[in-house]
């Protein structure tokens, strides 16, 4: 685990402001912004709040992940999208557990059961010249665990985190031509190793306080993140992109296939061209 693993309570305000080059005459959005309640966090406290009003609806959606879904049929010029949470993440060291041979993980049962995550999609299929053969040469001799944080570490080591340089709809093969992108690159092309292998792994969106040592009552500009799961007989939370397992930092909110089905907000409008403009604050409340 990273840092001290002691509780750490969390308060987290994620908004998201649209401007619109004109008047839009009616919108339709889903916001996937909420932090689940797990074994190892619990949200205290969850709210979505929008403007112009709106009347907001809740469901969970085929893979667990907590929907809010809203209408706005006023004109309107710009449209802000408010998440609040306050949850509460106690990660303490799992004792080991016996890694799966890969023989098992071949197994229908596993292929049954993770089916979903071990199926490429269009965001993670290998890229091309020898990321394939590489990630086969990185596990051979390793078990299931070992192979996986050495695809990790490797993603780490050949991709750079640079902001900005890549857009939402990006594939693990643009950013690994490029050779950077952020989180969710770095978490696409971890995930195409991972599968390449017969690793069953899924993509995890979240928060992460960005301090090692997060100060009590102090907020500070976070991000919105994303690292992933790899299933070796339990599953386990990685974050390649700083190439550590996720602790009290992280903050869960989605886990599925790939970025395209835990997008935070996502819909359809009725106007003209607009901008955007995401900002997450945290603070560590205990």
């Amino acid at each position: 685990m990273d840092g001290r693993e002691v509780l750490m309570r969390h308060r987290i305000v994620h908004t998201t402001t649209h401007t619109y080059d004109g008047s839009v005459l009616a919108s339709f959005n889903e916001a996937r912004m909420t932090p689940l309640t797990t074994p190892e966090q619990t949200a205290l406290d969850t709210r979505v709040e929008v403007s112009p009003v709106a009347s907001l609806s809740r469901y969970w959606d085929y893979w667990g992940t907590h929907v809010t879904a809203f209408d706005i049929h006023a004109r309107h010029h710009e449209m802000v999208t408010t998440a609040s949470s306050l949850v509460e993440v106690d990660r303490p060291a799992r004792p080991e557990h016996e890694v799966a041979s890969w023989e098992w993980l071949r197994s229908e049962e596993v292929l049954d059961l993770h089916v979903e995550h071990l199926t490429q999609t269009a965001r993670t299929v290998p890229p091309p010249e020898g990321f394939t053969e590489r990630v086969h040469d990185l596990a051979a001799g390793a078990d299931p665990r070992e192979a996986a944080h050495r695809v990790c570490s490797w993603v780490r080591e050949e991709v750079k985190y640079v902001p900005g340089a890549t857009g939402v709809h990006a594939t693990a093969a643009e950013s690994w031509e490029q050779r950077s992108g952020v989180c969710q690159d770095l978490a696409h092309l971890a995930l195409a190793g991972l599968r390449e292998l017969g690793i069953p792994a899924r993509y995890v969106s979240g928060y992460l306080h960005p301090k090692r040592e997060p100060q009590l009552n102090v907020e500070v500009a976070g991000e919105s993140h994303a690292w992933i799961d790899f299933f070796d007989g339990e599953w386990t939370g990685w974050d390649p992109t700083n190439d550590i397992p996720i602790g009290n930092r992280h903050v869960v909110v989605a886990r599925a296939r790939d970025y395209s089905d835990v997008s935070p907000l996502r819909g359809v409008y009725s106007g003209p061209t607009s901008t955007v403009r995401a900002q997450v604050a945290v603070t560590r409340v205990a």
